[in-house]
């Protein structure tokens, strides 16, 4: 697995001031990704042992929030493949610090339903996702008000909530927008 970035102070994707790592690698390729350069699974730099250790280093100051994972696509097989150890080590080191994830793929009916990126990985690593935010980026649905999301079909979900109870528990930041563009 290769990472086309790693963000060590973050506010813009998920709550809190963060560390975000970008992975390589994405078959979505939607119209006008803010991030399109990371569709190529061989860009950037090979994610290593080396790569976890200096994430698990940035994210020990108290007023990081957490992790955000990000790409590219981190449900894409092979990166689940290589971002498992890298959860299990931040949940065993900061249980308290959250996890978002951000992923093109549908949670209900492609993460757990049948899909590409259903693999033997998927369950353990929404186990470990705190917040997903789902859904590819369209652009007919861009919305600039939207807080943590580009488009109105992307939704925020509680995972923990939604893996108790068996049905998609939306986090209460869904319905937050940034601001209100008034004419």
């Amino acid at each position: 697995m290769n990472y086309a970035k790693l963000n060590k102070y973050d506010i813009a994707n998920g709550t809190g001031v963060r560390v975000s790592l970008f992975v390589s690698g994405c078959l979505h390729h939607c119209k006008n990704c803010f991030n399109s350069e990371a569709w190529d699974f061989c860009a950037g730099q090979l994610f290593t042992e080396s790569t976890i250790n200096e994430i698990i280093d940035a994210l020990k100051p108290d007023y990081i929030e957490g992790l955000t994972l990000l790409g590219g696509e981190p449900f894409e097989p092979q990166n689940q493949m290589g971002l498992l150890p890298l959860l299990k080590k931040v949940k065993e080191i900061y249980p308290n610090k959250n996890i978002w994830c951000y992923t093109g793929f549908v949670y209900d009916t492609e993460l757990l339903g049948k899909s590409r990126a259903k693999c033997e990985y998927t369950l353990s690593m929404l186990k470990m996702i705190d917040i997903l935010v789902d859904g590819r980026f369209v652009e007919e649905k861009k919305n600039l008000a939207l807080k943590f999301r580009g488009s109105s079909n992307q939704r925020i979900i509680d995972v923990k909530q939604s893996l108790l109870n068996n049905k998609i528990i939306l986090s209460p930041l869904n319905d937050y927008e940034d601001f209100k563009i008034q004419n």
